[in-house]
């Protein structure tokens, strides 16, 4: 009976060991250093914010946080590093909403499954957009350019730098909440897209504060309405598109996310999401924040992935009624 005794009591022990394991590895780590990849180019706005919060991740890690640029390719270039690299959390990667919720729908094949690959592990910045006209123009309100693109189908026309990003999709979204038809007019650069609005060339655009904000405080752009549930704390008197003429329920977001590889331990991932909401929560940050326009919104890695399935089914309709391909 001893014995057995002394034997339940060491497998009880080295099962309690076990079973802290994971909390102390997460305790102790990173024991090296952490590489974040990044789609965008060095100088882009979500590209500043993350390095702004690496400088935040290393002092709390007490380890060197890099910021590695692999733009080009529509991301694939950095989603191919991110997959070669080491999978215990000390290789992430920054992801925007066209990685995981536009993608998966344009494309028949992507080198990476969204699901699959990816453990969510926290969003870094949302931002919304503003409907955007040029000085001069006749539209004053979102039911304007509803009335008017109803009225004449095909005559309108919007404006994006490629296929697929938000700001062509949530312009391609109008047109299926109000059951419209326009053109989609691609420019290669955003300064040019914006120069197009003030100009005429377009009849609207949705812009950022980071993108569309220029032209807009040299009086070149007007906003007339905002992408968001409720109006911008800094445009108070821009409505918000419901109450502009538009649809009801229309809402349109840029945002990014650090991602983990698929089947990072819980506790490893918990520590990550702690640690960068603490980082985001700093006034510098938030100040950062604020000049791009961007906010954060803290929610759950269940939350977020729920968040991130509703885009995704919102934008699969998008894309489809919009017959929007890249292969």
């Amino acid at each position: 009976m001893r014995t057995f005794t002394r034997r339940a009591a060491l497998a009880l022990a080295a099962t309690g060991a076990l079973a802290s394991m994971p909390t102390a590895h997460a305790q102790d780590w990173p024991t090296k250093p952490v590489r974040i990849v990044t789609p965008f180019p060095a100088g882009a706005g979500p590209e500043a914010v993350v390095r702004v919060l690496a400088e935040k991740l290393q002092k709390k890690w007490g380890q060197p946080v890099v910021v590695e640029n692999k733009p080009g390719a529509n991301g694939f270039i950095a989603i191919d590093a991110f997959k070669r690299g080491a999978t215990d959390g000390t290789d992430l990667i920054q992801l925007d909403n066209v990685h995981l919720v536009a993608y998966p729908h344009l494309f028949k094949k992507l080198p990476y499954d969204p699901v699959k690959d990816f453990e969510q592990v926290a969003p870094l910045f949302r931002t919304y957009f503003f409907v955007g006209v040029g000085a001069g123009s006749k539209y004053k309100t979102v039911g304007d350019i509803v009335a008017d693109a109803k009225a004449r189908p095909g005559a309108l026309n919007y404006g994006s730098w490629s296929v697929g990003n938000p700001v062509h999709l949530g312009s391609a979204l109008l047109e299926s909440m109000t059951n419209t038809e326009m053109q989609h007019v691609i420019y290669k650069e955003t300064s040019m897209l914006y120069t197009g609005v003030a100009n005429g060339e377009l009849n609207f655009a949705l812009g950022s504060l980071a993108t569309a904000g220029p032209l807009q405080r040299s009086g070149k752009i007007k906003f007339i309405a905002v992408t968001a549930p409720k109006r911008h704390p800094a445009f108070p008197d821009v409505p918000t598109v419901a109450e502009s003429g538009g649809p009801a329920g229309y809402e349109v977001t840029g945002w990014t996310t650090l991602a983990a590889p698929k089947g990072l331990p819980k506790a490893v991932a918990d520590k990550i999401q702690k640690d960068i909401e603490a980082a985001l929560a700093e006034p510098d940050i938030k100040e950062r924040y604020a000049t791009f326009g961007y906010e954060t919104f803290p929610v759950t890695r269940d939350q977020f992935n729920a968040f991130i399935a509703a885009e995704s089914a919102k934008y699969a309709d998008v894309v489809k009624r919009s017959k929007a391909s890249l292969d």
